[in-house]
């Protein structure tokens, strides 16, 4: 995942606060599909991009209603119906009586799937969310109503859309893939599965910190594709 950074100048090594601090609820979003709950893993993904929304807006000063968090934050279910969702784990579960082997890897690798398509969500909104305040495109009159905040969380769906993101996501499979939470998440749910929320594990703020630093070094590399993806949400913007 390489891309040159367009202009002369040299470029700061300084990973920024804004970077930071979307990679940080990307990671946290790519956690959840580890809530082994049905419905549940879905609240929190919620939560979680509520809270990164107003986390962001904060920076600028900006208290929208909590309905404008809402249109910002977006909904951006997993792939399949919340039933088809809750048939899939069931299935998963009886496949692991039979074929145990089989059965974890490919759990493991739907798991991981997961992980990764949640966290690439939720850090490429974050990250047009900010470029957006940047812009001007927000402010707290515009906030004040859910007009604006919609046509802008529509033009970055559009641009997350429209640029391939498996160069982004393939860092955060490497990512998750060689995360030792995840993998013993993974192997306990795998192992253990009884349908009860899970338990922190000791450390586990220091690895998602880690995961977090690591995500955001990786995209400050690459500020080539962030670029794209901006121009892609002003013209998508532009055509609302």
């Amino acid at each position: 995942m390489s891309s040159p950074t367009s202009g002369s100048e040299p470029q700061s090594s300084t990973v920024p606060p804004r970077v930071q601090r979307v990679a940080l609820y990307a990671v946290v979003s790519g956690l959840t599909p580890l809530i082994p709950v049905p419905f549940l893993d879905e609240y929190a993904l919620r939560r979680v991009r509520e809270r990164m929304v107003r986390t962001i807006l904060r920076e600028y000063s900006f208290s929208p209603p909590d309905r404008t968090v809402t249109v910002l934050a977006g909904l951006h279910p997993r792939e399949g119906s919340r039933l088809q969702q809750f048939a899939s784990k069931t299935a998963l579960i009886s496949l692991r009586l039979t074929w145990r082997k089989a059965y974890k890897r490919l759990a493991t690798a739907l798991w991981v799937k997961d992980c990764v398509d949640m966290a690439s969500v939720s850090l490429h909104h974050g990250y047009l969310l900010q470029h957006a305040l940047e812009r001007g495109d927000l402010d707290a009159t515009r906030l004040a109503t859910e007009d604006t905040p919609r046509r802008v969380h529509d033009a970055i769906d559009a641009a997350c859309k429209e640029l391939d993101a498996r160069p982004v996501n393939q860092v955060l499979r490497r990512l998750f893939a060689g995360s030792r939470l995840l993998l013993a998440e993974l192997s306990k749910a795998l192992e253990h599965w009884n349908g009860a929320p899970r338990t922190p594990m000791e450390g586990e703020d220091q690895e998602v910190a880690s995961l977090a630093e690591r995500l955001a070094a990786a995209m400050w590399e690459e500020r080539g594709y962030f670029q794209s993806l901006e121009s892609l949400y002003a013209k998508h913007l532009k055509a609302r």
